[in-house]
């Protein structure tokens, strides 16, 4: 932190909204493995019914608050110029609980339900679902390439942590939710794994990335994250929750076709 700054005497408070971060984590985490019900169950006319607990999508709601969090802690430490060594490490730490176990407890809980229709289903081997650690093994390794890769302070190798986390606390809702008829789809087991596959790649990947943070008001160094809000607007409107994805898609796709702005 700068000795320069006025406000450097309110050096903790963007470090209390990452501790906010990890709270929020931290109930997801709850909420998600804490869901108060049976997951499948038999109707009356002998149809083995699959069910997402209410408290899944709590949740996803709780990782959507922490990425708000996320966000203020970074704004709220720029705009008072108390960035400091302990802030990013610490942020980093809450970010891999909050964007990285979290949605990777979302995508077991998923799994688990996909084969839970299947005849023995609820038998299914742990080693079927342990392919949803994936997720917050290739969380902490984004996040510990980061920290220590000088070079990502304009723009990012590899996707960011907590978009990936906000993907995946997208499909709980969709699900519940049942927007665009996706909920089957959405637990097929083999799809499953292959978001798994897809967003741990992305995480871990040196694919240049742009940063969202808008550092000049010249409109032509700014066109790409015009057009990531214009996408993202258009998105949410039309699509709800089913945005979210698309979104990612975007991004990454706006990013790669913009890359030397990422240099």
């Amino acid at each position: 932190m700068s000795n320069s700054s006025p406000f450097r005497g309110l050096g903790g408070i963007p470090n209390l909204f990452t501790l906010l971060n990890l709270v929020f984590g931290c109930l997801a985490i709850i909420f998600i493995l804490q869901t108060g019900q049976s997951i499948v169950y038999v109707d009356a006319e002998g149809y083995t019914i699959r069910d997402l607990p209410e408290k899944i999508t709590w949740g996803s709601i709780c990782i959507f608050a922490a990425a708000l969090v996320d966000f203020l802690d970074g704004f709220i430490a720029r705009l008072f110029k108390a960035s400091s060594a302990m802030g990013k490490q610490l942020d980093s730490l809450a970010d891999v609980v909050s964007f990285g176990v979290a949605p990777g407890m979302i995508m077991y809980q998923l799994l688990r339900l996909s084969y839970a229709g299947e005849e023995g289903g609820l038998d299914t081997s742990m080693v079927m679902l342990v392919p949803a650690l994936i997720i917050p093994c290739a969380a902490a390794w984004r996040l510990a390439k980061f920290n220590i890769d000088e070079s990502q302070n304009v723009s990012f190798k590899g996707v960011p942590t907590p978009a990936i986390g906000l993907v995946i606390a997208s499909l709980p809702l969709i699900i519940f939710y049942q927007q665009m008829n996706l909920q089957e789809l959405l637990l097929n087991s083999w799809l499953l794994y292959a978001i798994i596959l897809v967003l741990g790649f992305l995480m871990i990947s040196n694919l240049p990335m742009l940063s969202l943070k808008i550092k000049k008001l010249s409109g032509k160094d700014n066109v790409p994250l015009y057009l990531l809000a214009v996408i993202t607007i258009a998105a949410a409107v039309i699509l709800k929750w089913v945005a979210v994805p698309v979104v990612l898609l975007a991004y990454v796709l706006v990013s790669l076709l913009f890359k030397n702005k990422t240099a």
